[in-house]
């Protein structure tokens, strides 16, 4: 009998209790938690199941054996009961910086009148320290800390510096309480989208062991290969029965639009949001990037005309990872960072020297990125752009020149008039756009011995060759 699909739980405990399926994580839990370091921090993107991770280290330092019965860490750990401290951002307000405050300020009050203890100190992190040291002394046990979506505070209020610096100077104080409060504290495990330098919280936190790119733990969140054809084979055979196609067919299919995400070239894995959906509507599309338009990003891309890292692979060295200051956006470090970048190959130049090729994770990311892309360059709406892929790749492979033209006029006439650049680079990056959309496997900037290309394309029997040409005062007659 299968087991009922976790859709929208994030909760361990209840997981369980509803016998969900569960991908068991644990063997990575247990050697992340025994091999020394209190302080830990992993950046995945959204929807990745960070939260669930959050949740199951919970439960397992509250010392509740009975929820990890038949997973790979139920004999091994010895179950000690530890006061837990637990903040999800996620869940919190902070429209302003004054609500940041208040927010912050409720959740030390809640905890402590569930653990039924009396705060004295009046200020925020006053309390927050009294909270720490209490739960210590109450219990015997170091505090263990988690906290889920720790930079959320600073990704909503990128557009507005203001708040941005508001919030980061009440993070990176209520933060360094946890430094002051070592002697209570047991373990502490941040995750978040992204690293941030200017925000400070790391050197709060004595610098945690930052394991977002290491090797050991590239498949903590996300189903692997192995784990996809194991824990979910009755639902496979479900969907290859339902869609009349064998096992092996349905597996390239599944692996092509959603696997592809890797921290560290080698091990790929599954978005568990887009994978859970698809088992439970028995179809492929793009889940993942429904569940959040990243207008910002796509605005950000658009006003720099910097296409390159979405429209193929490249290099990049290692510190691009380390982290950025959220003042001082580049694209790069945040697409990889919100996952519409990862690492496709980590290239050894040297003993001391390490690049990193990135590129789009799969199909399901690069098709709708594109789209949105498109859409954020010309304003058209997406269910019309949509309706124009179709039409124009089978214009190109029917050389229907004319509709093509025709096409490609209406797309460009629906770009608002204060959207107009008067370059020739905004247009060729919109029809390098174009093209990638329309599945054409597409180079730009093309060098010869005669000369540069704009664009070449190639697919079988057949190869285009396209110029872009831009003038602000007089028509061109011909494409």
């Amino acid at each position: 009998m299968k087991k009922k699909l976790p859709i929208g739980i994030q909760s361990f405990s209840r997981l369980r209790d509803e016998g969900c399926l569960y991908v068991d994580k644990t063997e990575h839990i247990y050697n992340m938690i025994t091999t020394g370091g209190g302080v830990y921090f992993l950046s995945r993107p959204r929807r990745f199941g960070k939260s669930l991770l959050i949740s199951t280290l919970d439960e397992l330092f509250r010392g509740r054996k009975e929820l990890f019965k038949g997973l790979f860490i139920y004999d091994k750990w010895d179950w000690t009961q530890y006061p837990v401290i637990r903040m999800d951002f996620g869940k919190r307000t902070f429209g302003s910086p004054e609500e940041l405050k208040i927010s912050l300020d409720d959740f030390v009050n809640a905890v402590a009148n569930k653990n039924q203890i009396s705060l004295q100190e009046r200020t925020l992190n006053g309390k927050f320290g009294e909270l720490i040291e209490k739960l210590h002394d109450s219990t015997g046990r170091g505090v263990v800390v988690l906290v889920d979506e720790y930079d959320k505070p600073i990704i909503d209020h990128l557009t507005n510096k203001e708040k941005l610096r508001a919030n980061k100077e009440i993070l990176h104080n209520f933060y360094q309480v946890l430094k002051a409060s070592d002697d209570y504290i047991e373990f502490i495990f941040l995750t978040g989208v992204s690293k941030f330098s200017g925000l400070s919280v790391f050197s709060a936190l004595n610098n945690p062991v930052d394991i977002t790119l290491n090797r050991k733990y590239t498949s903590l969140c996300g189903y692997t290969q192995e784990e996809l054809e194991y824990y979910f084979t009755d639902y496979l055979d479900e969907i290859a029965e339902y869609k009349n196609m064998s096992r092996d067919e349905l597996l390239e299919a599944i692996k092509f639009w959603y696997n592809g995400y890797s921290w560290d070239g080698k091990t790929s894995v599954y978005n568990p949001f887009s994978t859970l959906l698809l088992f439970m509507n028995k179809e492929i599309d793009n889940y993942w990037f429904r569940s959040g338009t990243p207008t910002f990003l796509m605005n950000l891309l658009k006003t720099r005309n910097q296409l390159q890292p979405v429209l193929e692979p490249f290099q990049v060295s290692s510190r691009v990872f380390d982290s950025y200051d959220p003042e001082n956006i580049e694209e790069i470090p945040l697409l990889f960072q919100t996952g519409y970048l990862t690492i496709k190959q980590k290239v050894e130049v040297s003993t001391t020297r390490i690049q990193y090729v990135l590129g789009t994770p799969n199909e399901e990311v690069k098709v709708s990125f594109f789209e949105y892309l498109l859409n954020a360059y010309t304003e058209y709406p997406l269910s019309q752009i949509q309706g124009f892929v179709g039409n124009m790749q089978q214009q190109i492979y029917e050389g229907d020149t004319s509709a093509l033209e025709q096409n490609l006029r209406m797309l460009l006439a629906h770009i608002p008039s204060i959207l107009h650049v008067e370059a020739e680079k905004y247009y060729h990056s919109l029809f390098l756009l174009l093209m990638k959309m329309l599945g054409f496997d597409i180079q730009g900037e093309i060098m010869t011995n005669i000369g540069r290309i704009d664009a070449v394309w190639h697919q079988p029997g057949l190869t285009v060759v396209a110029e872009i040409k831009y003038h602000a005062e007089k028509d061109i007659d011909s494409l």
